[in-house]
């Protein structure tokens, strides 16, 4: 006869894969979700929008059978072709919740995207003079002062503080908006290299990989 596993390894077994099937990090989400608020912040026209959900796409099927009589010595197999079914179930509701899309109706989301957006028809003349550049972390910097009026460059330096707090305040509350606070460094990340591709127009300064400004 064989041995049954132990009941407690089959629960851990489980638990464990229902808990580590939705940590990862939905990459293609967080890049549509820039992209909209860079399209927002800069007045771009949407380019190629995805609908906000999937509709139609077919649940797969639990391979739960119905009960058989059987033996003694396979009543492991069948326990196991059981939680196998039970995970069936289990993975697309977890695959589900790291949908396509990330919310960003939240109050403070909206809020702090409608201030960059007020401020960005500022900003935008010294990022066309190079006064001002796109980092390689998602945020805004002075490159070169000389290029801006000297009665210009307070209000320069203050328009650059206060879009860099909302900025960090856009990349932490989309990721808390989601659930997921550790997920801010990614979505940072995903959001300085969509500002680039994206929001950037030629002859724009950014810094790349290796913090070295380059006009796009």
């Amino acid at each position: 006869m064989r041995k049954l596993l132990p009941f407690k390894l089959v629960l851990a077994i489980l638990i464990t894969a229902c808990v580590t099937v939705n940590v990862y990090f939905p990459a293609a989400a967080a890049e549509q979700a820039a992209d909209r608020i860079i399209d927002t912040v800069t007045g771009q026209p949407p380019q190629g929008a995805q609908p906000a959900t999937q509709p139609g796409e077919p649940r797969p099927q639990s391979s739960i059978t119905a009960p058989q009589p059987f033996a003694a010595e396979s009543v492991g197999q069948h326990l196991l072709a059981a939680l196998g079914g039970t995970l069936d179930l289990l993975i697309p509701v977890a695959q589900a919740q790291g949908a396509p899309n990330l919310d960003l109706a939240t109050p403070e989301i909206r809020a702090v995207t409608a201030s960059m957006q007020q401020r960005f028809g500022q900003l935008q003349k010294y990022f066309a003079s190079g006064a001002v550049g796109l980092t390689a972390d998602g945020m805004v910097q002075v490159r070169d002062q000389n290029v801006v009026p000297l009665p210009e460059r307070a209000a320069v330096k203050n328009l650059v503080a206060e879009d860099n707090r909302d900025r960090a305040t856009l990349y932490s509350e989309i990721a808390k908006a989601n659930g997921h606070p550790e997920w801010e460094g990614d979505i940072r990340k995903t959001f300085a290299r969509r500002w680039v591709e994206r929001g950037a127009q030629p002859g724009w300064y950014y810094q790349n990989s290796a913090g070295t400004w380059t006009q796009k």
